[in-house]
């Protein structure tokens, strides 16, 4: 009798959402509980950019704060490509990182309209492999990883200042296995990039 109110239960709710709609809701509370990697996007402003707008994407020289991160150098503007190219047709990176003034002026050179000027403030890679605890042996040092990064963008024309964003990022239980905070970065920028379109998140 408990299987048939169960089932009745079950079925009652799927009458009421669609499948992708639970899968979502699943997804979000497994994020908020920390199971699944969790990101969080706080803009400045809630500027909105066109589908063919023109952006030219770079990353500081700035070597992140935090411990035992090791980041490629320009590892954020190449995943923030990866992440604005399904959205923005015209999008260009810069092959290494630059200033903010060389960023601009190779910019203006492209003929892109907004300049995309990233920086990996913080990244703290926890220990998530034996090889890892190994090396460190410190119990406080496990978990999941961390990084924050920060976003200016800006109009080349005018320097205009359009948006500033922060990302905080965090991993999830089921994924910090041999994970870096590198690999928390590529989904909250292409968040980011829909939310430049007015898409939510």
């Amino acid at each position: 009798m408990r299987n048939l109110f169960a089932l009745a239960f079950v079925l009652s709710l799927t009458g009421c959402m669609n499948v992708s709609d639970m899968a979502d809701g699943a997804t979000y509370h497994l994020r908020d509980a920390g199971v699944l990697d969790y990101s969080k996007i706080r803009r400045s402003a809630s500027w909105r950019l066109q589908p063919d707008s023109f952006i030219y994407i770079a990353q500081g020289p700035f070597t992140p704060s935090g411990k035992h991160a090791y980041p490629r150098p320009n590892v954020v503007a190449e995943e923030a490509f990866r992440g604005f190219v399904e959205y923005f047709p015209m999008v260009r990176r810069a092959r290494a990182p630059v200033g903010l003034d060389e960023a601009l002026g190779e910019a203006r050179a492209a003929g892109a309209h907004y300049l995309l000027y990233t920086r990996f403030a913080y990244a703290d890679d926890r220990i998530g492999t034996m090889e890892e605890w190994e090396d460190q042996e410190e119990f406080d040092r496990l978990g999941t990883d961390r990084s924050v990064l920060q976003l200016m963008l800006i109009e080349t024309n005018t320097r205009f200042l359009v948006d500033t964003a922060r990302i905080r990022s965090r991993g999830g239980f089921l994924t910090f296995y041999d994970a870096k905070p590198e690999d928390l970065i590529r989904a909250p920028l292409e968040d980011y990039a829909r939310t430049l379109l007015g898409f939510s998140q």
